[in-house]
């Protein structure tokens, strides 16, 4: 079983900047692929990044260039860095793990609240 704890969410002005954490409870963190999802009220959740074990990246293609994901495997913990942040960044964002090799992500957060004023 692993557990995610998010943390970093809040409040910003349009323009800002924030970076989400995600730490994981496991005792194998390097050999999980890890994504931040998020979702807003009546959507579905989409994923937003997400970094594999050997440290490769995607992003959605409404944050690249101003979305960053990493990870640090000796703190267990993954990041996203969000730069630029519009209203429309605003859902409830999420993280998830999943072993390599498998196509859907079993373990989430619980979500943390993002809210970009204009």
């Amino acid at each position: 079983q692993v557990q995610l704890i998010e943390s970093g969410g809040g409040l910003v002005q349009a323009g800002g900047s924030l970076r989400l954490s995600c730490v994981a409870s496991a005792r194998t963190f390097s050999s999980l692929v890890i994504g931040w999802y998020r979702q807003a009220p009546g959507k579905q959740r989409e994923l937003v990044a997400a970094v594999t074990s050997g440290e490769d990246t995607n992003y959605a293609d409404s944050v690249k260039g101003r979305f960053t994901i990493s990870r640090d495997n000796s703190k267990k913990t993954t990041f996203l860095h969000m730069n630029s942040l519009q209203p429309e960044d605003t859902p409830v964002y999420y993280c998830a793990a999943k072993l390599v090799g498998r196509h859907d992500y079993d373990y989430w957060s619980q979500g943390i609240q993002v809210t970009v004023s204009s």
